[in-house]
């Protein structure tokens, strides 16, 4: 599921910013849900999806550690 979603994790990715999270949230919503794009009636449910995913993923990077203890999001959450 989602194969073409990259991986956000520093290091792996060190530069982690908000488009890229919230680009991935929009597409793990769009496959879960089955929309590419919602019709008119489901439109504040998807968005709202969307920026829960977004702020989910923010917070799970910012408290990620990555070896050596370091923090993965350099201290800050995105």
């Amino acid at each position: 599921m989602c194969r073409s979603i990259k991986t956000l994790r520093p290091p792996m990715t060190p530069e982690v910013t908000e488009d890229d999270i919230r680009a991935a949230a929009l597409q793990y919503v769009r496959k879960v849900s089955g929309f590419r794009a919602p019709a008119a009636h489901n439109r504040e449910a998807f968005d709202e999806a969307v920026d829960a995913v977004t702020t989910a993923t923010r917070e799970l990077l910012g408290g990620l550690r990555v070896r050596g203890g370091h923090p993965a999001a350099g201290g800050e959450a995105r």
